[in-house]
């Protein structure tokens, strides 16, 4: 994949893994354009990159992403690539009452439904170009369900699912349909979590999307670094010993949840 003379749309591309994706690519020479749902990041991330370009807008929001849809493709004709990126992770105590339906479901909303409706509503663009692809985002834990974040879990394993049967269906067409699955990264997407996560278990986001930007390069259906090659393996072989591995951290989730709760 020619990345120098793409132009590149990436949801949620103000922090984490978006904001490396953002610094790699336009290293690369891509255009650039970075969404978010809070003006103030975007205005940061603008500033420490000049040269991109900036939308406000909520992938869990169908009209954001109908407008969102207009206002690109009328200024940047030329965009051929959709990094769907943007993502949350929370973890979720099913027995814990304190959440509505409607915020339990937010990772659905987020990184499962946002990523198909952007797909939907921007293929009739992608699919007159020459040469075109989509990226969606997932996880590792696509491969090993995660109890102390089973939204999540469900959320990329969907994402998973949905982007494999994507790739058959657009495979005739100039689309290319490819897949991103980092495993657990250093990022604000743990900032909140009562229970940290393992630092030693973690990647840098610099080295993951070091390895995100090579795929692309070879056009790679699935691009992911050798870890979540050996944890795809084991949930092959050993699916209940590994998830039984993540498992033991719910417990003291459930713990460190409640007396936060209580004081």
């Amino acid at each position: 994949m020619d990345l120098k003379n793409s132009t590149i749309l990436i949801t949620g591309g103000t922090s984490g893994i978006g904001l490396e994706f953002v610094k790699q690519l336009t290293e690369q020479g891509s255009t650039i354009i970075v969404t978010g749902r809070k003006q103030e990041a975007l205005n940061d991330t603008k500033r420490r990159f000049p040269k991109i370009h900036v939308f406000q807008s909520d992938v869990s929001s169908p009209e954001a992403i109908r407008q969102l849809y207009k206002s690109v493709t009328q200024q940047f004709p030329d965009l051929n690539i959709i990094i769907n990126n943007a993502g949350e992770m929370r973890l979720i105590d099913m027995q814990d009452t304190s959440k509505s339906l409607e915020n339990l479901t937010r990772e659905i909303d987020i990184n499962l439904s946002g990523s198909i409706q952007m797909t939907y509503q921007f293929l009739p663009h992608l699919i007159k170009k020459q040469s075109a692809a989509i990226v969606n985002v997932s996880s590792a834990i696509a491969f090993m369900a995660y109890s102390s974040a089973p939204v999540y879990s469900a959320s990329k394993a969907g994402l998973h699912a949905f982007t494999m049967a994507l790739r058959m269906q657009l495979k005739k067409t100039s689309v290319k349909v490819l897949e991103f699955i980092p495993p657990g990264v250093n990022t604000n997407l743990q900032n909140d979590w009562v229970l940290q996560p393992n630092p030693r278990q973690m990647m840098d986001a610099d080295k993951v999307v070091q390895t995100a930007i090579r795929g692309l390069q070879k056009n790679t259906p699935e691009i992911m670094p050798m870890l979540v090659k050996v944890i795809k393996f084991l949930g092959r072989i050993i699916p209940k010993a590994l998830m039984n591995f993540g498992h033991r951290e719910f417990e003291r989730f459930k713990q460190l949840n409640y007396q936060q709760k209580k004081s």
